[in-house]
Formats: structure tokens, sequence, C-alpha cells
């Protein structure tokens, strides 16, 4: 179990425990986190799960696969550091902590 944080464009945070083995996308939908919309259900075929990962994060995640990168294209105003699809982080107890902030829209 981890704590993920989830912070939207307002400021306006979410602290959500998302048990391990899920991703981050289903800890916010799961719990109704706004601005996550996850359209394809998880499946890495749209880009309405984008988050910017806390700076503090970024290299204690798993690195992007060259799906996700292509994706990331499709994204509001990705961030070539910051960017991913929270579909394809997978929670482990190592996250305990995370924080992610949501892009003003998803599109």
């Amino acid at each position: 179990m981890a704590k993920i944080t989830y912070i939207e464009h307002d400021g306006t945070r979410h602290e959500v425990e998302v048990p391990s083995g899920k991703t981050v996308m289903e800890g916010a939908r799961d719990n109704g986190v706004p601005g996550i919309d996850a359209d394809c259900g998880g499946a890495c075929a749209c880009s309405t799960c984008h988050v910017y990962v806390d700076e503090a994060w970024i290299g204690k995640i798993p690195q992007k696969e060259a799906m996700e990168e292509d994706m990331l294209d499709f994204a509001w105003e990705p961030d070539p550091v910051r960017s991913r699809l929270t579909c394809q982080i997978k929670v482990t107890d190592e996250l305990d902590g995370l924080v992610v902030h949501l892009p003003e829209k998803q599109i």
C-alpha cells in the first residue's frame, strides 16, 4: 500500500491509499480524483491519465517505455521529463509518498 498525492491544477490535494499492484491511474479512478479521465481504461491507448510527476520523484519511478512515450505526444502540454501516463505506473511500497500534479485539462 502506498499513499499517493494527486494535486489538481488549482492546487486541491487528494491523498489516497493505493494498494500495491494497482496503477496510479486506478488509484485516482477508484477514489474519485477529478482530472484523470482514463478513457481507455488503462490500455495506454489515450493520454487522458496524463500527470506531471513531482520533481522529487523523477528518478524513483520506472522509466517510460516506447508506447507511453508515443502516447504522451497527444497529452496536454507534455513535459519531456515530468510527464507520465498514470496507467503505466504500477504502485509498489517504494512509491509511498509519490506526488503527481494534474494538468489544466486532459485531451
